[in-house]
């Protein structure tokens, strides 16, 4: 089993190899990221037996450079423009001249059918067949690389959209059906996901077609509920891949914490392009649907909050003088300055002309570092603010971390959770470089540093067991026992035979519902016991719990019921660390912090064990990865091979 996570500046591969984690990283190569995968599957010895777990973002990537195929939506007639419509929302309530990214399907592609069916299913209004031959020639003359079809209410009826998809089928472009990818209420996310399905399938079905023939491994890849999926599934519902790479790293970041015994865990990856953060009590965050890059998408996934400040965000001047960092970023290609290929002025620029960079290279030696470069686009940018290179790199460090402080609050602060009681995990291959500064100030008391923090999205690939999950609206009582478990029981069928017939033995199976006061105009989700006469009472607790609240004489309906089906997670291995222990660093490095420099010790991950002891300033260097340790920051190594980070003097 390899483990493999894509990102925008680096592709991450781990696999277990005589008991002990190998773990590899090799720049990306963002114009064919199949060339970086491959590379690193030779490497590593991949052959025909080998299953391979990949992260990936390039459905991601294509949706927010909106790089995907020409799509053509087919609706009910009358509504052609409710994706452009959408809801009354204004995210940016003071704008004077608030935006909004511009539809995926323009107008003049999108195609209204004379069709109605009701909310519960009644046929208001047939599809028939000379309105089918209709549509049929008005797609066509749009010229489709995909097409998207979502009906209003087709979750109650899907047959006017089989109808539809059936005729549509000849003219050779990929059909995605709303009453398939996600048959639930609400037509605006719905038609939403569907669109950006459709609008994704052509390049992801592209990459997945040429990485399953270029290898002989046996490819699944992870998807945003953190689960894996076949190539061949995969490639027909690309939405689902889009928090491919951050739901892989919070699955290895909650084995991380469990093993150094925390329950509850903040998670930090920072990465070359972006920052991803999470808040982990107990079970894994989940959310039934979010924006991502501007677009509804209405499918389970892992809740993580992402924002544009990595190793590669790139530093500027605005047009009124003050300093900005991301999210613009230098991604692999040229990438930061210092990568020697005339990039621009960088966080990771900033961190190496202060000192916190040991070494001349990065990736174990694969990209070597070029200081004066840094300097150099440094100087240029210090000019700009009235002050020297050092004043200007800290700058970019103090905003890049002011970024990553946000959005660390914005998933626990915000939320009703204390980070005092949390652990802070870090990972990625800057993740180190910020965690104690950021834990320090948003009062996180513990930080767990893993080993192969570098590559640990990869780990969580690795780690990650197979899941399939299905839902469906049905607006039922939730005293309707009864119907609730016809549909229950249907999900379960489809669920369980997704698996392949030698692993759905070991399936475990979940059924969950989306709950409400009848009247209310959003859901809490709720675990659904087998009989369902509990499942009442289960919400009154769940909203109480939420809103301080019940009102157990009000009817509860059930808006939409989902079935979750998952394989084992593999468990996560100790690491074979032997040796003696050592009483000393390699060697000292001067590090630039609040104005003047400090001596710090600089150690070899490889050469710590279980029990040694640190305290900063410090600097820790493994293979993709670096840990920063202040002043006032100690740590020790925990058996399992993580290092944990506290403040001196805290409990």
């Amino acid at each position: 089993m390899i483990g493999v996570d894509t990102g925008g500046t680096f592709t991450d591969f781990v696999v277990l190899q005589d008991g002990r984690l190998v773990a590899l990283k090799l720049p990306s190569s963002p114009h064919r990221p199949e060339r970086a995968i491959l590379t690193g599957l030779a490497k590593l010895g991949a052959n025909a037996e080998t299953r391979v777990r990949h992260g990936s973002t390039v459905a991601t990537n294509a949706l927010l450079e909106r790089k995907g195929a020409r799509v053509t939506l087919v609706t009910t007639a009358g509504f052609e423009d409710l994706i452009e419509i959408g809801r009354q929302d204004r995210p940016q309530l003071y704008a004077l001249a608030p935006s909004r990214p511009p539809p995926l399907v323009p107008a003049r592609r999108r195609i209204g059918a004379a069709e109605r069916v009701g909310p519960r299913g009644e046929r208001w209004h047939s599809l028939t067949p000379a309105e089918v031959r209709r549509v049929v020639k008005a797609v066509r003359r749009t010229r489709p690389a995909a097409i998207a079809i979502g009906l209003l209410h087709a979750y109650a009826d899907p047959a006017h959209e089989r109808r539809l998809e059936r005729a549509l089928s000849r003219s050779g472009a990929p059909i995605t059906r709303s009453s398939a990818l996600c048959p639930e209420y609400r037509e605006y996310e719905r038609f939403s996901t569907t669109v950006v399905n459709a609008y994704l399938l052509p390049r992801v079905r592209r990459y997945l077609r040429s990485l399953a023939q270029a290898t002989r491994a046996r490819l699944e890849i992870v998807l945003s509920h953190g689960g894996t999926a076949s190539a061949s599934e995969a490639a027909l519902e690309p939405v689902r891949q889009l928090l491919s790479g951050p739901a892989a790293g919070l699955r290895a970041a909650r084995a991380v914490a469990r093993t150094c015994g925390h329950r509850e865990t903040l998670t930090l990856d920072v990465g070359g392009t972006s920052t991803d953060c999470a808040y982990i009590a107990g079970e894994l965050p989940r959310r039934r649907a979010r924006e991502i890059a501007g677009f509804p998408v209405l499918l389970p996934l892992l809740d993580v909050h992402t924002v544009g400040a990595g190793g590669g965000s790139i530093a500027r001047i605005d047009p009124g003088g003050l300093l900005r960092v991301g999210p613009e970023s230098a991604g692999a290609e040229p990438g930061p300055a210092c990568y020697g290929r005339g990039g621009p002025a960088t966080v990771t620029d900033a961190l190496l002309v202060l000192g916190r960079l040991p070494g001349e290279a990065l990736a174990g030696g694969a990209l070597p570092l070029d200081r004066g470069a840094a300097e150099r686009v440094l100087a240029t940018l210090a000019r700009g603010l009235g002050t020297d290179r050092l004043g200007a790199a800290e700058g970019v460090v103090v905003l890049a971390e002011a970024q990553i402080e946000a959005a660390l609050r914005k998933v626990s602060v915000e939320r009703g959770h204390d980070p005092g009681g949390a652990a802070l995990v870090a990972f990625g291959g800057a993740g180190g470089l910020h965690a104690c500064p950021v834990a320090e100030a948003i009062g996180c008391r513990a930080v767990l540093a893993p080993r192969h923090a570098g590559v640990l999205s990869a780990l969580g690939a690795w780690l990650g067991g197979s899941r399939r999950e299905r839902s469906r609206s049905v607006l039922l009582e939730a005293g309707d026992g009864a119907g609730l478990g016809r549909v229950f029981a249907d999900l379960e069928r489809r669920v369980r035979g997704e698996f392949p017939a030698a692993e759905r033995g070991e399936v475990r199976l979940e059924r969950w519902a989306e709950v409400r006061y009848r009247g209310q105009a959003h859901e809490l989700s709720v675990s659904c016991p087998r009989s369902s006469t509990g499942l009442a009472r289960r919400f009154h607790v769940a909203h109480a719990r939420r809103y301080g609240f019940a009102a157990p004489s009000l009817p509860v309906e059930v808006v939409t019921v989902e079935v979750r089906g998952a394989l084992p997670d593999r468990r996560l291995p100790r690491l074979a660390i032997t040796g003696r222990s050592i009483a000393r660093s390699g060697w000292r490095q001067p590090v630039r912090m609040t104005g003047r420099w400090r001596a710090a010790s600089v150690w070899e991950r490889e050469t710590l064990r279980p029990g040694d002891r640190l305290r900063g300033p410090a600097l820790v260097a493994e293979e993709g990865a670096t840990l920063w340790v202040p002043p006032g920051w100690r740590g020790q190594v925990h058996a399992s091979g993580t290092l944990v980070l506290a403040l001196a003097g805290a409990r």
